[in-house]
C-alpha cells in the first residue's frame, strides 16, 4: 500500500516558516539575553578599537569594524540570517586561529624580524643610545629609589639643587611628583600614588633596577638618569650622537651610520650597530634557504631525512600493522581478543611519555637495551647520526603500528567472504589471494589514511624533540640543526626556541616551505588513489 504524498503551496510554505521564526523569536527574556551579550561582546570590540587607535594599528581597526558590523547586523534582527546566526561564530574563529595566523606567519616570512631586529626604528635609535652610554664626568649625585606604578618600576628622584622629586619610568622622561615625603638627610619616604620598594625588595630586582634608564628632557642626545643601588643615581651620556635632520649616528671617532635600509644602521666599510629594526626583505629569506651554504647543506640534508623518515615510518608501520592484522584476523586462531588487546596497548599510552621511557632505554651507558637485551653493549643509540636515526625509526614503528593494526582489522574484515571464497575455489594461493584481492581492496579505504599518516609523520615533532632533540648536531655550521632533526623541529630551533637565536623571518620561511611539500605530495597522493575507486 503507497502512502500519499502532499506538495505544500507557496502560501503553506511561508506560514512554515512564519511560524518557525515566531517560535524562535518567542518571549522577551532571549531577547533581554541576546541584548546583553551583544552589549558585553560590542564593549569589547570598542575596547578593542581604541586600543588599535591608540597603537596605530589600522589593519587591526578595519578587522574590529567589520566584526562590529557583522555582528550586529547579524544577530539584532529576529526573524533574519538564520543561517548566518550559526556560521558567524565558527568564521569568526576560523579567521582568527587559522587564516590570522597563516596570514601573519606568511607576512613574518618577509621581514627580518627576530633577534636585533624586533622592534621599531624609533625604539631601535633609543635603545642605540641608551647601550652605547658612558657616566658624565663630574655629574652630581641624585638621591633617589625604586616604586612601582601600575605593575611597572619607576626611578624617583632628588634634585640636588631644587630638592625636586621627579619620576619615570624606563625610557621616559622624568616628571615632578607632588607630595613627596623625605627624609631628614634628604631620602625619599614615601610617594603618592607609588608604591616605594623596600630594601630586600631592591636586591631581589637589582637586574631590572640597573636596566632603567629615564630621560632628564625629550633631546635625543641629551644625559640621563640611571642607578645601580637603588640610592644614588647619576648622570649618563651616550657615546653615539644621532642627527635627526640627516637620520645618523656619529661616534666619538667620527664614523657616520646611517640608514642601510635592510633595518639597521651601518658604516661606509659595513659596520654595524645593534639592535635594528624590522623591515621588510621580500624574498631573503626564501633566497638565504637555498643560497647560503651555511643553512643550505643543513637543511637540504634535513629535508632528505624528513622525506626518508616520513617513508619508511609509513612503510614499516603499515607492513607490521597489515601482517598481524592478518594474522590475528584468522577465524581458527583462538583467543584473537587477548591477543588485540595486547597490540594496541602501545596505543594507549602517551607518546610523548613513550619517548621519554625509550630515551631511558636506549642510554648508552645505563639502559636496559644495551646492559640486558644486548649483554652489555655500548651501542651509541643516540649519540651516534647512523644509529639515532635507527632508534627514531624503531620507537616510531613501536608507537605507529597499533593505528596500522586497527585500521587493517577494520579493513579486512569490511572484504566480503564470498570473495574470498570464489578465489580459493579458483585455486588461488594464499599469497595470490593476498596480492590480487585482499590488497588491492584494502588500499581503497587505507591509501587516504596512508597519505595522512605520511603528513603526520612528516612534522612528527613531538618524537624527535624528546627522543633525540635532533641531535647528535651538525658540525661546522651556524644553523641549530641535527642528524635527526625534521623540517618541523629544524623550523622550532631556527625560531630560537632550541636554545639559539631567535629568527622568526627565516622559521616562518621554512614554515612556508614545509607547507608547499607536504600540500603537493597530498595532492598528488589523493589524485593516485582516485585509480582505486574503479576497484569498488
Amino acid at each position: 500500500m503507497s502512502t500519499p504524498q502532499t506538495t505544500m503551496s507557496g502560501a503553506e510554505r511561508e506560514q512554515a516558516v512564519t511560524r518557525a521564526q515566531s517560535t524562535y523569536s518567542a518571549g522577551p527574556l532571549p531577547w533581554i539575553i541576546k541584548i546583553v551579550v551583544l552589549g558585553l561582546l560590542d564593549a569589547f570590540l570598542v575596547m578593542g578599537a581604541i586600543t588599535a587607535v591608540a597603537s596605530g594599528a589600522w589593519w587591526i581597526l578595519a578587522a574590529i569594524i567589520t566584526l562590529l558590523v557583522l555582528l550586529n547586523g547579524i544577530y539584532l534582527p529576529p526573524n533574519r540570517f538564520l543561517p548566518a546566526k550559526y556560521l558567524f561564530p565558527g568564521l569568526v574563529f576560523l579567521s582568527i586561529f587559522s587564516i590570522g595566523v597563516i596570514g601573519y606567519t606568511v607576512y613574518i616570512a618577509f621581514t627580518n624580524y627576530g633577534d636585533g631586529h624586533n622592534s621599531s626604528k624609533d625604539d631601535a635609535i633609543t635603545s642605540i643610545q641608551a647601550n652605547n652610554t658612558t657616566r658624565v664626568p663630574g655629574s652630581k649625585a641624585y638621591k633617589s629609589t625604586v616604586a612601582l606604578k601600575n605593575g611597572k618600576l619607576q626611578l624617583v628622584v632628588v634634585d640636588p639643587a631644587t630638592k625636586q622629586v621627579r619620576a619615570a619610568a624606563d625610557q621616559e622622561v622624568l616628571a615632578e611628583v607632588k607630595g613627596a615625603e623625605l627624609s631628614s638627610i634628604g631620602g625619599i619616604k614615601a610617594v603618592p600614588g607609588y608604591e616605594v620598594l623596600s630594601f630586600s625588595d631592591i636586591t631581589k630586582r637589582t637586574k631590572e633596577i640597573a636596566a632603567l634608564k629615564v630621560k632628564l628632557d625629550e633631546d635625543p642626545n641629551s644625559a640621563f638618569v640611571r642607578t645601580t643601588t637603588g640610592s644614588a643615581s647619576y648622570e649618563y651620556k651616550s657615546t653615539l650622537t644621532y642627527d635627526p635632520a640627516k637620520d645618523t649616528f656619529t661616534d666619538a671617532k667620527g664614523a657616520v651610520y646611517h640608514d642601510s635600509g635592510k633595518g639597521s644602521f651601518v658604516t661606509d666599510d659595513g659596520k654595524r650597530i645593534e639592535p635594528g629594526w624590522k623591515v621588510g626583505v621580500g624574498f631573503e629569506n626564501f633566497k638565504r634557504a637555498f643560497t647560503n651554504p651555511d643553512i643550505r647543506g643543513p637543511f637540504l640534508k634535513v629535508t632528505a631525512w624528513t622525506f626518508a623518515f616520513a617513508f619508511l615510518s609509513v612503510a614499516s608501520t603499515f607492513a607490521l600493522g597489515l601482517f598481524l592484522a592478518i594474522m590475528f584476523n584468522e577465524p581458527r586462531m583462538r583467543g584473537q581478543k587477548i591477543y588485540r588487546v595486547l597490540m594496541i596497548l602501545p596505543y594507549a599510552f602517551p607518546g610523548f611519555l613513550s619517548a621519554l621511557v625509550w630515551a631511558g632505554l636506549f642510554n648508552q651507558e645505563f639502559g636496559f637495551i644495551n646492559e640486558v637485551l644486548l649483554g652489555g653493549a655500548r651501542i651509541p643509540w643516540l649519540t651516534d647520526p647512523v644509529w639515532a636515526k635507527v632508534a627514531v625509526l624503531l620507537v616510531n614503528l613501536w608507537l605507529g603500528f597499533p593505528y596500522m593494526f586497527l585500521v587493517a582489522t577494520g579493513a579486512l574484515q569490511s572484504i566480503p567472504d564470498d570473495v574470498l571464497e570464489a578465489a580459493r575455489m579458483d585455486g588461488a594461493s594464499t599469497w595470490q589471494t593476498f596480492r590480487q584481492i585482499k590488497l588491492p581492496l584494502l588500499m581503497v579505504p587505507l591509501a587516504p589514511l596512508l597519505i595522512s599518516s605520511f603528513a603526520f609523520n612528516f612534522n612528527n615533532f613531538v618524537l624527535i624533540y624528546l627522543l633525540t632533540n635532533g641531535g647528535p648536531q651538525f658540525q661546522g655550521t651556524s644553523l641549530t640543526a641535527g642528524h635527526t632533526d625534521l623540517l618541523i623541529s629544524m623550523v622550532f630551533k631556527v625560531a630560537g626556541f632550541g636554545g639559539g637565536n631567535h629568527d622568526y623571518g627565516l622559521a616562518s620561511a621554512f614554515a612556508i616551505i614545509i607547507f608547499f611539500i607536504i600540500g603537493g605530495i597530498s595532492y598528488l597522493g589523493f589524485r593516485q588513489t582516485k585509480t582505486l575507486e574503479n576497484l569498488n
